[in-house]
C-alpha cells in the first residue's frame, strides 16, 4: 500500500510554515501512473538502504539532501529545484540549454573531513539510450548534460563541490553495457569522462550494502563508495 499527501494535508504543513508551490495534491495523485509511482519507491528504498548503511557507523555519516541545500550559496537556496543543472549542450554543431534533475543528491562524510559527492539515476529501463533527435529524452542526453555540467564547473557554482559522481542503477547487464558504449563515445572537455559514471544492476543492489557494494565505473574499474 502507497500513501500520497493530499490538498488537506498539505494545507496543515502550509500553516505550519512548509512551502508549496501549488496545494492540488489530490488532483496530482490521481494522475500520477503506475511507472512513475513504482520509480518513486525505488528512489526511496534506495535511499533507505544509504541510511541503514551508515547508521551506527563512526567511519563515515550520510550527508542528506536538505543538509546540502541548507549548506550550498543563498542563489542555490533560493532556485525552484536546487538540484537541477543546467548545462548548453553543442550536438551535430548546434548548441542546445538542456537541464537534468537527478532521482536523489546524496554525501558521505569522513572522519578527516573529507567528502565524496553523489547524484543517483535509478534507470527502470524505459527510457530510450539514444534517439535520432537529440532534442527528445534519451539517456545519452542525460549523460552529456551531466558531463557537460561539470565540464561547465555547475557543481562547483551551485553546490560548493570540488568533485561529484553519478550512480546509474539499472535493469539489466545488456542495458547496462549499452549505456557503457555510448557514454564512451561522448567527448565533453575538461569533464572526467567515462569515469563521471559508476553502474550496477537493481537486482544485485538489493543483495548488498550500497557502500561496500562493487560497483564498476564507465571505464570497468570496480568501485567502492566507501
Amino acid at each position: 500500500m502507497v500513501y500520497a499527501l493530499g490538498d488537506l494535508g498539505a494545507q496543515l504543513l502550509t500553516e505550519g510554515g512548509a512551502d508549496f508551490a501549488n496545494l492540488e495534491w489530490s488532483r496530482k495523485n490521481r494522475e500520477a501512473g503506475r511507472p512513475f509511482i513504482e520509480h518513486q519507491l525505488e528512489i526511496v528504498e534506495f535511499y533507505i538502504a544509504l541510511v541503514l548503511s551508515t547508521r551506527g557507523r563512526s567511519d563515515v555519516r550520510l550527508i542528506h539532501p536538505e543538509e546540502i541545500i541548507t549548506s550550498a550559496p543563498k542563489h542555490t537556496r533560493s532556485m525552484r529545484n536546487p538540484f537541477a543543472l543546467r548545462a548548453s549542450v553543442s550536438h551535430n554543431g548546434r548548441s542546445l540549454d538542456i537541464r537534468v534533475v537527478p532521482d536523489l543528491v546524496f554525501g558521505l562524510m569522513f572522519p578527516d573531513g573529507s567528502r565524496r559527492c553523489f547524484m543517483v539515476e535509478i534507470d527502470r529501463g524505459t527510457m530510450p539510450i539514444s534517439r535520432s533527435d537529440f532534442r527528445q529524452t534519451s539517456f545519452e542526453r542525460k549523460m552529456q548534460a551531466y558531463l557537460t555540467a561539470y565540464g561547465q564547473g555547475q557543481h562547483t557554482q551551485q553546490f560548493g563541490w570540488k568533485t561529484f559522481r553519478v550512480l546509474v542503477v539499472t535493469t539489466d547487464k545488456k542495458r547496462a553495457r549499452s549505456m557503457i558504449e555510448t557514454l564512451h563515445q561522448l567527448n565533453v572537455p575538461e569533464s572526467p569522462g567515462s569515469s563521471l559514471f559508476f553502474f550496477t544492476l537493481a537486482d544485485e543492489l538489493l543483495r548488498n550494502d550500497p557502500l561496500t557494494h562493487t560497483w564498476q565505473d564507465g571505464r570497468g574499474r570496480a568501485i567502492r563508495l566507501s
